[in-house]
């Protein structure tokens, strides 16, 4: 029998071997990374990423520009062994805005800060079929990577410390700035399969501000061509069906422009008081696509679209954010800083390609279907001071407070995105808005605010010369659904210089989205000849509340970690990290509810219109488990070096609970089912089991070169029938890039996915007839390789 190395097992063995096979060659270096002062998850001003309580990575920018992407998620996820970026196609607004997971847990269980302040989530709720499916997360390719000096990733709970959201952990994007210094790059490349061209273009530049000040600038335009990997309709061809032998539906990632603006700058403005502010504008454009209508379906009209028509999304989405804050201190050694942070996203849907059934021959063939908007408003206070009580090193105390506020807007599309017409097919009324995407309705229109206040406290120090401990705890009161408190307690032992043992314990919470609370949107289905709504009920429409729908309720989670930290010779750095999470009360978006027992009971009570929806609630519990392995070491040779880090990551997350069907909902439908084993499926078996890269870097002189082998491991796709479920197989994918610098010049070229990997295909049976062979919840996406070149130009 043939036996092969789990990456486990082979992450564990590199790291105990290198030290026996590499030690005799090794010089010292300096250890770079390792000695960064952080400042995500402590609030120690001297503390390092070698000293850290809890398990934090550092991402530098030359990891993140050493592939292709310019895409900040794409290029963490290649960096973050537990970071999982899937690349969703026809999932709508979904398409636009991509969400990541952290630890299998749902994408807005990740709070990300931008200078250690509160980074605004995106507009949008994921409400179609993707990994991520009824979360609200921050846009992270938002943020330009031309801005980014370092990027934090806190893989630990740390609501204690930062509040709602900080239940994975936390991504710290710190931004560049040097008042000098900066950088030109130019990046183009395209996929083997001949689309998905594109270029980007980088540029950043430092100046200082008299004597006391600086500002750093950075933008970053360009322009991605769409992907397609669909292929002919293989079905049997009808009047209604695709054509046979011809490629009719898109599939694949979506055309994309982008361009951001962003600075950060400070100014000292006496000896104990500065100022600091940064700001951002970002603005993407992107076309994606829905399912083709074939020329006999009823939804076409033959004399707008003879061959059939593929309808287009294409979405505005701009972020804009600024900062501002003072900093000073007290003759008592208290360090004070006050700041503002504004943040919001707008995402607007413009229908294209397509048509109003309802409006007959006359029917506009593209509409302006609404739009969503997202504004945050934060206002903190912190301090911090250090205390000698005594002991080997000063403890320090941070305490502050924190005021948010927020306000979700949905905007109503033109009327001829969602009205009916009148005009009739066959005798039976047409189908209502615009394909694809109808508008939203005045009726699901509307503002929606809230706030909350929140006061923190902490003690950290060093106790001895061997044990470090933290204790956090924090209370927040929101105007919505109440109050909560969270604490957290972190503890590290040094064996010796090359052990140290590391743990930490905490509770944590997300609170309810106002997205999630009051998204809403309406469709028309003609049954039996009559119009009737199907809706996303917000938590208030009274239809919703008949069916069982609920205030939501915050999420709490309950995060242990156990991890330890080798450095058994010198430029060799591993970590291990285990990790426990428990989450109640996770917010879920059932499924559509609408059997005849429903819609009966609807058109009886008051709802002659509604034929039944779906909503928002909380409704589960689950239990993540799993285990981080992280390694660096350098290797110093005669006239050259290698750099290697390597990273593996093993998730499971298991159901504990699903929340019975509400008394209200029973009553009417004893046989009802919120949630399925499709919806249960993406959140245990939806996201890669475990992931594997190693990565080494060989430097000499002028040239570099870089390669990367990273395995994706299995996961699963459920479908409503457990015949068609299907598993997909690990897949290893190989980047190469090779690089040479001259004076202040530095030209790349390289691949991502060289060997032009794939995911397995699906089974026939799920793929529309042959048009759609690859799961979109492939953790790599399925473009194949893609090859790519880059000049840049440092001062």
């Amino acid at each position: 029998m043939t036996r092969t190395l789990s990456p486990l097992a082979f992450a564990i063995a590199l790291a105990l071997a290198a030290p026996a096979a590499l030690a005799q060659e090794t010089r010292a270096t300096e250890a770079q990374t390792l000695d960064t002062l952080i400042v995500t998850g402590t609030r120690v001003a001297d503390r390092t990423v070698a000293e850290s309580t809890a398990p934090i990575d550092i991402i530098t920018p030359d990891v993140l520009e050493s592939t292709g992407t310019v895409e900040l998620a794409t290029a963490l996820s290649r960096a973050v062994p537990s970071l999982n970026f899937p690349r969703a196609a026809i999932n709508d607004g979904t398409d636009a805005m991509r969400p990541a997971q952290l630890r299998g847990l749902a994408p807005d269980h990740t709070l990300v800060l931008v200078n250690g302040k509160r980074y605004h989530p995106g507009a949008l709720v994921n409400v179609n079929g993707s990994q991520g499916r009824s979360s609200s997360p921050v846009d992270l390719n938002s943020i330009p990577i031309s801005a980014i000096e370092r990027v934090e990733v806190l893989r630990d709970g740390a609501s204690a410390q930062y509040g709602s959201d900080a239940i994975a952990g936390v991504i710290n994007i710190v931004l560049k700035s040097a008042g000098n210094g900066g950088s030109v790059s130019v990046t183009g490349g395209g996929y083997s399969a001949g689309d998905g061209r594109q270029y980007q273009a980088l540029a950043d530049a430092g100046f200082t501000l008299g004597e006391r000040g600086k500002v750093h600038f950075a933008a970053q335009t360009g322009h991605q061509d769409q992907t397609d990997r669909a292929r002919p309709f293989l079905g049997t061809v009808t009047a209604t069906s695709a054509p046979g032998g011809k490629v009719v539906q898109r599939y694949g990632d979506p055309e994309v422009d982008n361009a951001s603006f962003l600075y950060n700058g400070d100014v000292d403005i006496t000896d104990y008081l500065s100022f600091y502010s940064y700001a951002l504008y970002t603005k993407r454009e992107t076309l994606s696509n829905g399912f083709f209508r074939p020329a006999g379906d009823s939804r076409n009209i033959p004399s707008i679209y003879p061959d059939g028509f593929l309808p287009q999304i294409f979405n505005t989405s701009t972020d804009v954010s600024f900062s501002n804050g003072i900093k000073t201190s007290t003759d008592g050694g208290t360090n004070i800083d006050i700041g503002y942070t504004f943040g919001s996203n707008e995402l607007e849907f413009d229908i294209r390609n397509t048509l109003n059934r309802s409006l007959g021959p006359t029917s506009p063939t593209q509409f302006y279907a609404g739009s969503l908007e997202l504004k945050q408003h934060v206002l903190n206070f912190d301090f911090n001071k250090q205390l000698d009580w005594g002991l080997a090193y000063p403890v320090t105390l941070s305490y502050g407070a924190e005021w948010r506020g927020e306000k979700f807007t949905i905007g109503a599309g033109e009327p001829g995105s969602y009205a009916n017409g009148g005009v009739l097919i066959g005798g039976a009324p047409a189908p209502s808005g615009a394909q694809v995407f109808p508008g939203f309705r005045p009726s699901d229109s509307g503002s929606f605010d809230r706030h909350n206040v929140s006061f923190y406290a902490g003690l950290e120090g060093d106790l001895t010369e061997k044990l470090s401990a933290g204790v956090a705890v924090r209370y927040e009161d929101y105007s919505d659904f109440g109050d909560t408190t969270t604490g957290k307690l972190t503890g590290r032992y040094a064996f010796n210089d090359a052990v140290a043992l590391r743990a930490t314990a905490s509770t944590g919470f997300h609170a309810p989205s106002l997205q999630q609370q009051y998204y809403q949107t309406t469709s028309t289905n003609f049954i039996g000849g009559l119009p009737f709504d199907l809706v996303t009920f917000r938590v208030t429409n009274p239809a919703g509340i008949a069916l069982g729908a609920e205030p939501l309720k915050a999420e709490e989670s309950d995060n242990l970690s156990l991890g330890l930290v080798l450095t058994p010779v010198e430029n060799l750095y591993v970590t291990i990290d285990a990790y426990h999470i428990k989450v109640k009360d996770r917010i879920t978006l059932s499924e559509n509810l609408t059997s005849a027992a429903v819609r009966t009971y609807l058109n009886q009570n008051g709802f002659p219109d509604v034929a039944g929806g779906r909503y928002f609630t909380n409704a589960l519990d689950t239990t993540t488990k799993g285990v981080d392995i992280v390694g660096t070491y350098t290797w110093t040779l005669a006239a050259s070096k290698l750099d290697f880090t390597t990273g593996y990551n093993y998730n499971k997350t298991s159901i504990d609970r699903v929340a019975e069907n509400p008394a209200a909902l029973e009553a009417i439908d004893p046989t009802a089912l919120r949630f399925g084993r499709v919806e249960l499926g993406r959140f245990e078996v939806g996201a890669p089991r475990d992931k594997f890269f190693l990565n080494s870097i060989w430097t000499r002189g002028g040239f570099s070169v870089s390669a990367t082998a990273t395995r994706y491991g299995e996961f699963t796709v459920r479908n409503a029938n457990a015949a068609l479920d299907q598993t997909f197989e690990p897949k290893w994918l190989l980047d190469l890039a090779l690089s040479y610098s001259l004076d202040s010049w530095e030209f790349t070229v390289g691949g991502d996915n060289v060997l032009d990997e794939y995911p397995d295909e699906v089974i026939f049976a799920t793929s529309t007839s042959g048009q759609l062979p690859y799961p979109s919840q492939s953790p790599f996406g399925f473009n194949g390789a893609y090859a790519y070149a880059r000049v840049a130009y440092r001062w």
